[in-house]
């Protein structure tokens, strides 16, 4: 496509966002007012031609090139009244409201045409014609035709090997000696039809290698080698499958498999990058999930309706915390677009992970290449309507643990029980020092009913009082005179404060608050609504509320949109007098704390003095001790009240189309209308279903690729015509049909895929395969591979003896130098180097902040984050060279694995040379290597000056960068 194209695509897609929402407005296809010639301007000569020269281009269907864009053509006036996909242009009853008006005026999410505003003069004019009825004489430039019905789904499109029935059979082959299990068949007739013979099987040790990276991301130790390699057993390599498979760190590298795809970070992205509280124990549901062999329906019933489950466990609701996952801009400049690029993310995630389609290319328009109309999109979209996608600080839940609830609120009753008492007590002390002070000459304001008082400052216009909860705040700090108080406003108008802290009750009973406010307030009290008064405009209210005695959680959100604005709080009760809470206008007020300190001792007697004094401490005591509540906090789904769901045109939300109701892709249907399905449970229950094969397929050639190196449909995550089609289509639903058959069990899938003769393949290729299959679609031979970035890491670190191998629990943040900190707007924020033990646990368990990567990670290709990862692609680049020679991790590790060989091989320099070789291959190392290594490290020494130490330390480095510790047979 050339630049100009683009420019003009640009340009009607822009048009066609402008003027859809312009033809919503109330009309029919009555004929024209009867009104004199007179009343509007002269149709023929005046406004037609502004018509054809600004509008019939993208609204004019049937002339040439022009188009109807939305549906709405203006080559008739019947046109006009009958409008596009959302109604009519023009109203018949109120013409000074038509949307055509407001269009051309360039309105609110109007603006037409999309070039540039008309001048003045035309506007005019055609504001008189459309007040004046939209006279249209001398009849219509053309008929106005049916409206465009969008993409129709087809029977053959149902048909397409990615949404059909799942074959069946196995094909008979020639060389029956090479099978061992059924999926051999499929490979080997292929090859035969080719004139190829499969490659010959690996030798052992790099068969053990394969597997142990296969299955546990983690290189076998020499001894483990050893040990499979003498077994002369005939079952030998089934049982160490099965001894891989039940080893807890076979979860640590299928999970990491699974987050790729629904992509797994634990901050938000953008500017700030802020965490994601307690996304981490997604991460470890998911690793349990894999070692507990779960599943794989259950795994995504789980995930995409763990709140909705006949039971609902901790468990469950952790795992729906797949919906907090992607990226989140805490300040959007357009919060409506934020959301819904929020639910695109779960959408396209969604029809990524399980369905293999790119159902997100259908948000704007219909889909250019595969059988998904746009009303598809938005109707898989509705089953998330209400889920909310955000992660900011307040999003995390605490899950109770019900056995400790009773004992935690009963000790929680005690301490709020001792801590009234001693309010109660301390407040007498205080009243009585503020009317006794006065008298001796001492000007005291009286002590603030509030304590530790802070504030949050918001710079917006809000039309009503906003959920601050959601907004990211401008500045934020402690008010040391404890009053609530416009003082930290920045300016006067377009403000919002948010105020937090203790209010003193001297006891229960029924107390009134009094609220006067230039514009809407919120206050909530140890958990219960006061007064709500979101508007604009002048708010007085009053609340009254039974508290308990104590010191008791306030809060107070406030909104202001004048130049004058005015806050005061105050309140009465048992015991208290009417008395502000608000700093009215006394910014010397004398710090009541500080006289306390300063004279109580004249004023009240040293004897009640030194009493206050205990009290204080005893209050400051009890209110510094914090009572944990039982339970756990986790990222799960939290859902907003049910909403409709509208086709939005081109994307627009503030453009809404057809409503539609939740329901599934038209393709996956056998039926021409596709069933509806209101809930989450009910989309997740028809994925793991036997009523399409879709989900299989996807997950059985995710399942070949990471063991295979590539799927049987090269692109996993689009089955589409966009993406490749399948190599070996039979042996596709083989596998997905035998998936299901065997109870979605992933590890019997393993066994099966692990235990042919095509995985066994050396990876050598033949000449023949060379000329006939370059590429290895048929897998003639296994595909060599590097390791993967964690994999890199991880092997390093088995390999020095650093490795710490304690798993779960929240991440670890492994050291980061300076130079790539210095990389971030703020640097090293957000980064909380942690000890060097814990800097060595596994990669899995590093911290993953999407605009901040380790490393040595980001060199391998770690995946990306802000979209779906279905593929490692796997890149050679100078960074990776430089980075593992010059990288302050590798050359601590070479150090501690220097060390290590010092310790199993003392003053034994060949012997060292020879285990740094199998450690890092697996393999016995040839006699004349050895020699030509032990040579190289007395050179160091020699002619490089070097200690014996440094010398094997550098040794050790460049066995760490050698081809064959990184790379697989």
């Amino acid at each position: 496509m050339t630049t100009r194209s683009i420019r003009l695509l640009a340009l009607g897609l822009c048009g066609m966002a402008a003027l859809w929402p312009l033809v919503r407005s109330s009309g029919s296809l009555a004929e024209a007012p009867k009104k004199a010639a007179s009343d509007g301007p002269d149709f023929k000569r005046e406004v037609l031609p502004i018509l054809q020269a600004r509008c019939v281009k993208c609204h004019g269907a049937g002339k040439g090139r022009h188009k109807t864009r939305g549906g709405l053509s203006l080559l008739s006036r019947a046109g006009l009244l009958k409008g596009g996909d959302l109604g009519p242009a023009i109203s018949v009853e109120r013409p000074e409201s038509s949307r055509f008006l407001h269009a051309i005026n360039y309105g609110e999410g109007l603006e037409m045409p999309p070039s540039g505003k008309l001048p003045a003069g035309e506007i005019a004019l055609l504001t008189r014609w459309v007040k004046a009825g939209a006279p249209w004489p001398g009849g219509e430039l053309e008929p106005v035709g049916p409206a465009p019905k969008g993409m129709q789904v087809t029977d053959a499109d149902r048909a397409s090997w990615a949404y059909g029935p799942l074959s069946s059979g196995v094909p008979a082959v020639k060389d029956k000696s090479w099978l061992r299990n059924p999926l051999d068949n499929f490979l080997l007739a292929k090859l035969e039809e080719k004139g190829l013979s499969p490659a010959p099987p690996a030798d052992r040790v790099a068969l053990v290698r394969r597997v142990y990276y296969d299955l546990l991301g983690l290189p076998p130790t020499p001894e483990e080698v050893q040990a499979f390699v003498s077994d002369p057993s005939p079952t030998a390599y089934e049982r160490l499958i099965d001894q891989l498979l039940a080893s807890p760190h076979y979860g640590e590298k299928w999970g990491r498999h699974w987050l790729d795809v629904v992509r797994y970070a634990e901050t938000n992205g953008y500017e700030r990058d802020s965490a994601k509280p307690f996304a981490w124990r997604y991460r470890d549901y998911v690793i349990k999930s894999f070692n507990d062999d779960k599943p794989y329906d259950q795994f995504v019933r789980e995930q995409l309706a763990g709140d909705l489950l006949d039971v609902v466990t901790p468990e469950t609701l952790i795992a729906t915390g797949y919906y907090r996952l992607g990226i989140w801009d805490d300040e959007p400049a357009d919060r409506l677009l934020a959301r819904y690029e929020g639910l695109d993310g779960v959408v396209s995630t969604t029809a990524q992970a399980l369905l293999g389609m790119t159902v997100g290319c259908a948000r704007c328009h219909d889909h250019k290449k595969d059988p998904i109309p746009q009303r598809d999109y938005y109707r898989l979209l509705a089953f998330f309507q209400n889920v909310r996608t955000d992660s900011g600080p307040g999003s995390a839940r605490l899950l109770p643990a019900p056995a400790q609830h009773e004992a935690h609120q009963k000790l929680l009753r005690q301490k709020q029980e001792r801590e009234a008492a001693l309010y109660r007590q301390a407040y007498q002390f205080e009243q009585r020092f503020a009317a006794l002070a006065s008298k001796k000459g001492i000007r005291v304001a009286g002590p603030s009913d509030l304590e530790g008082v802070a504030y949050r400052f918001y710079r917006d216009t809000w039309k009503a009082l906003p959920d601050f909860d959601g907004l990211k705040h401008e500045a934020a700090g402690p008010i040391a005179r404890n009053f609530f108080t416009l003082a930290p406003a920045s300016r006067p108008e377009a403000i919002g404060l948010v105020f937090e802290g203790k209010l003193k009750v001297p006891g229960p009973g029924t107390y009134t608050f009094f609220l006067e406010s230039t514009d809407g307030a919120r206050l909530r009290i140890d958990g219960k609504k006061v007064i709500d008064r979101p508007g604009v405009g002048r708010q007085v209210a009053e609340g009254k509320v039974e508290l308990r005695g104590g010191l008791l959680p306030i809060r107070l959100d406030y909104f202001n949109t004048t130049a004058r604005p005015r806050l005061r709080l105050a309140w009465s009760g048992p015991g208290v007098a009417r008395r502000p809470l608000t700093e009215e206008g006394e910014r010397d007020r004398a710090d009541f704390a500080a006289l306390m300190r300063r004279h109580a001792a004249d004023v009240l007697g040293k004897a009640d003095a030194k009493h206050y004094f205990r009290l204080v401490r005893q209050l400051d005591v009890s209110r510094k001790q914090k009572l944990a509540a039982p339970g756990q906090r986790v990222l799960c789904v939290e859902v907003d009240g049910p909403g409709p769901t509208h086709v939005l045109i081109r994307g627009n939300p503030r453009a809404q189309g057809e409503r539609v109701e939740a329901g599934l892709p038209e393709v996956l249907q056998p039926g021409k209308a596709p069933a509806s399905a209101p809930t989450r449970r009910a989309l997740a229950e028809w994925l793991t279903g036997s009523r399409s094969p879709v989900p299989a397929r996807v997950f059985a050639n995710r399942l070949w690729q990471y063991h295979f190196g590539r799927g049987l449909v090269p692109s996993p995550n689009d089955f589409g015509k966009l993406g490749e089609g399948p190599t070996h289509p039979e042996l596709l639903d083989f596998l997905a049909r035998d998936l299901v058959a065997g109870g979605w069990t992933i590890k019997r899938m393993h066994r099966l895929l692990m235990t042919s003769s095509a995985y066994r393949m050396g990876a050598r290729p033949s000449p023949e395969a060379l000329r006939l299959d370059p590429a290895n679609h048929l897998f003639s031979r296994f595909n060599m591979r590097r390791l993967t970035a964690e994999e890199v890491r991880d092997s390093i670190l088995a390999v020095s003896g650093g490795l710490n191998r304690q798993m779960s629990g929240p991440s670890t943040y492994p050291a980061i130098p300076k130079e790539v900190l210095a990389g971030q707007s703020r640097p090293g924020e957000g980064w909380f180097p942690s000890p060097p033990d814990e800097a060595s646990r596994r990669s899995v368990y590093v911290h993953v902040k999407r605009s901040l990567l380790v490393p040595i990670l980001a060199h391998h290709d770690q995946a990306d984050t802000d979209s779906s990862c279905p593929v490692r692609y796997t890149t050679t680049v100078p960074t990776q060279a430089l980075g593992m020679l010059n990288g302050a991790f590798t050359h601590e590790q070479a150090g501690l694995f220097a060390r290590r060989l010092e310790r199993e091989a003392p003053a034994d320099l060949p012997a060292q040379v020879r285990r740094a070789i199998r450690l890092t291959t697996g393999r016995a190392p040839r006699d004349g290597e050895v020699k030509k290594d032990v040579a190289f490290v007395r050179d160091l020494q020699g002619k490089g000056k070097l200690e014996a130490g440094e010398a094997l330390r550098l040794y050790c480095l460049l066995a760490l960068n050698a081809n064959e510790f990184i790379y697989l047979d």
